[in-house]
């Protein structure tokens, strides 16, 4: 899967996707740390990346009627980068499986 991750997800997380043999960039590689919303919205829905984000507006975008990216909501709250990291490896063959079911929003808890 190819997947683009948020300002406020560390490197971390995208060095694991890679690890597990994922597409994976972050905002901070790719120039877009300063960019609005929709800037990285689009920019991983051109790209057929999944966006993984914290950010609750990134859920409005992804309801959009028409729209064709795919979000995976992180709703942990404030964790240290292990408890993340563990969170994602604990779920991410559930992750997978639910988007490529098709389902736009998967959330991350």
């Amino acid at each position: 899967m190819r997947f683009l991750v948020d300002n406020q997800l560390p490197i971390q997380l995208a060095n694991f996707l890679r690890d597990r043999g994922h597409d994976c960039d972050h905002v901070l590689d790719i120039g877009l740390s300063e960019s609005d919303d929709v800037t990285v919205w689009s920019r991983a829905v051109s790209e057929g990346r999944v966006l993984i984000s914290k950010d609750d507006d990134f859920a409005f975008l992804a309801k959009r009627p028409g729209d064709a990216g795919q979000l995976i909501w992180v709703r942990l709250g404030n964790c240290r980068n292990p408890v993340l990291i563990a969170a994602f490896d604990r779920t991410l063959a559930s992750i997978e499986a639910c988007l490529n079911a098709g389902q736009r929003i998967v959330e991350v808890r």
